[in-house]
Formats: C-alpha cells, sequence, structure tokens
C-alpha cells in the first residue's frame, strides 16, 4: 500500500523534504479526552493493550486530532517479559509491578524466549491498525531495548537507582547476560511479527540507559541493541536511549538509521558527534508544552533552527505529559510544520 503521507520514511531515507516531519512519543493516549473515553470503558489499561480493535482506536486518535505525519502502535514495552512467563500488573497511579521478580538462575529457567504469537494481540492491533490507517501515515512499531525489560523483570518495578538489577550486573554477570540473551531473542521475534503485521519503522525504546555506567551500558545494554538493529533488515530503526550522552559515539556507527536525543542533549554537540549520515530525532523539552502559545513558537523555532532543515524527525525529547492541554500539543505539530516549511 502506497502512503498518502510518507514525509517521515522520505526523511529518514536523507531525501530533502518540503517540512520536517514531526510526530510524539505517548501520543496514543494519555493528553487525549477521546483515548480516556476508550480506556475508562474498558477494566484498566492491560486491557486496551491486549483488546486490538481498540488499541488500534487510541493509536489512529492522534493522527486524527492532533495531525502527527505518523501514528506509533498502542502498546507497553513489558508485553516482552509477560510473554516470556513473567507477568506484571499495571498499578494505577502507580506504575507496574511485577508479583515475582528474577533473582536467581532457577527463575530464568522458569521462563521461555517469546515469539510473536505469544503477543498476538499487538500483532492483530497493528492489522487492525494498518487497515484503518489506509495509508494516511507510516505506523510505527517498537519495543523496549533489553536492559530497561531486564532492569523491570529484576527490580519489579518502577525505581530511582534500580539498584537490585544493577547489582546482578556484578554479582552475577553470566545470569545476567542469559537473562538479556533470551530478552533480545524474544524482541527479535516480537519485532519481527510487527514487521510483518506492517510497521513501517520500528523503535527501540532504552528508557533506564542513563542509570548505567559507560562500561556497563556498553556491556550490558548496547551489545543488546546493536543484536536487534542487525536482525532487523526490513524497515528502517529508531534507538532512542535516555541520558545516555556517553553513548552517542557508539550510536554514530550502531545499525539504525535515526537516534532520538533527549532534551537535555545538546543538539549540535550530537550533530557533530553522529556525523551527517543519522537521522536525529527530538528533542523539545515536554514541559515547554506548558508554556503559551508564544512561547511554544519560540522553543521550537529554536529547536528547529539548531537541528537545520534536514534529517531531522520533530519530537520531544521523552514523552509528552498526561495533564498537558492537547491544544498546546496541537499548536506545536502545527508550528513544527509552518516553520520548517519556511525554513526550506
Amino acid at each position: 500500500m502506497s502512503l498518502k503521507n510518507d514525509l517521515l520514511l522520505r526523511t529518514i531515507k536523507g531525501e530533502k523534504t518540503e517540512r520536517t516531519p514531526v510526530w510524539l512519543m505517548r501520543q496514543a493516549g494519555r493528553i487525549l479526552p477521546e483515548y480516556r473515553a476508550v480506556r475508562n470503558s474498558l477494566s484498566g489499561f492491560k486491557e486496551l493493550v491486549e483488546t486490538p480493535e481498540r488499541a488500534a482506536e487510541v493509536t489512529i486518535q492522534p493522527v486524527d486530532i492532533l495531525g502527527v505525519d505518523a501514528a506509533i502502535i498502542f502498546s507497553d514495552i513489558l508485553v516482552i517479559p509477560e510473554a516470556m512467563g513473567l507477568s506484571y500488573e499495571m498499578v494505577e497511579k502507580k506504575g507496574p509491578s511485577f508479583p515475582e521478580t528474577v533473582k536467581s538462575d532457577k527463575d530464568i529457567d522458569k521462563l521461555k524466549v517469546a515469539d510473536a504469537e505469544g503477543i498476538h494481540y499487538t500483532i492483530d492491533a497493528i492489522k487492525e491498525t494498518k487497515k484503518a490507517l489506509d495509508g494516511r501515515v507510516p505506523l510505527i512499531g517498537f519495543a523496549g531495548a533489553p536492559w530497561t525489560i531486564f532492569a523491570y523483570m529484576v527490580e519489579g518495578g518502577g525505581s530511582k537507582t534500580f539498584s537490585k538489577a544493577r547489582a546482578m550486573l556484578y554479582k552475577e554477570p553470566e545470569m545476567a547476560h542469559r537473562l538479556l540473551d533470551m530478552i533480545t531473542d524474544s524482541t527479535i521475534n516480537y519485532l519481527k511479527g510487527q514487521v510483518e503485521a506492517g510497521a513501517d519503522v520500528v523503535q527501540i525504546f532504552d528508557s533506564w540507559a542513563g542509570i548505567l555506567g559507560p562500561e556497563q551500558y556498553a556491556e550490558f545494554s548496547l551489545k543488546y541493541i546493536e543484536k536487534i538493529c542487525d536482525a532487523i533488515t526490513e524497515v528502517p530503526k529508531t534507538v532512542f536511549a535516555k541520558d545516555a550522552y556517553f553513548a552517542r559515539p557508539a550510536f554514530s556507527s550502531i545499525n539504525c538509521e535515526t537516534v532520538g536525543l533527549d532534551w537535555c542533549m545538546d543538539i549540535k554537540e550530537s550533530r557533530q558527534i553522529l556525523g551527517e549520515n543519522k537521522v536525529l530525532q527530538g528533542n523539545l523539552d515536554p514541559c515547554a508544552l506548558y508554556g503559551s502559545e508564544k512561547a511554544i513558537e519560540e522553543a521550537t523555532k529554536t529547536m528547529l533552527k539548531e537541528f537545520g532543515p534536514y534529517k531531522h524527525i520533530a519530537n520531544l525529547g521523552h514523552g509528552v505529559y498526561p495533564d498537558i492541554d492537547p491544544n498546546r500539543v496541537k499548536h506545536y505539530i502545527e508550528t513544527v510544520k509552518s516553520y520548517s516549511a519556511e525554513m526550506r
């Protein structure tokens, strides 16, 4: 199926485009009352993730309401451990919680390498979404980076330090690698399933990259991200590693087309480090969207000038926060569209 709006894909290919494409991390839900209406009609977040028709519905909402240039499938990074045999709960206003965690090799023995069929609801949601989008915009699939998934499986939930997960890297490195290998193989299977179902691009989220030092990151995260990027050859890949400033030189040579920047990463410095071959994605501070329309315009224009007119996908430096006014988000998107066109 040919795309009516292929701006994102042309930008990733390095083509000169009429304007900068724009989409937002966590755009599928959170800020939109239309999303909350769908979620409130179900038992909660997990039921929404696991109901393909409704997941497709909330995936498409930002395309219709906000005017973004890409949809990202509504799902969760923790579907991987669940498919491997470690279930989780999503606690309202608290986040994910694992009733059981990985503490020993015996715990790993109970797990399996997941295949895409084990997460069929997301695969089905991608198929539903592609059909409903009817070529309007590309669809982005995603998965969590193995280290980030590992951190939740060992820690049991969110944490400021992830000290249990980090301690395992020092105390039981072979066991850590064993689990990371299983997560990586599961993720490759899952992403291949997403691509086969119709995902046009895939993104790897390393949300907890920044809590590791450079040596540990190279050993326990980067090598596994590289394995995933080498395995996925059919579509472009984006890597977003929050707070991993030290890893930018390594990302310049990794087998991905796009590197996401968080809002604390200097744009010009990042371009110099990552080189001209990579497309950069980001990186407005999400809190900028709490500002006035004039302030949003100024911040957006400053960002666009620093990235330059090409090889840039406009986004936030992390996910949009749930209490931000959707009209402010839309103003950001419209500013990107109008000013980036002027820059050409």
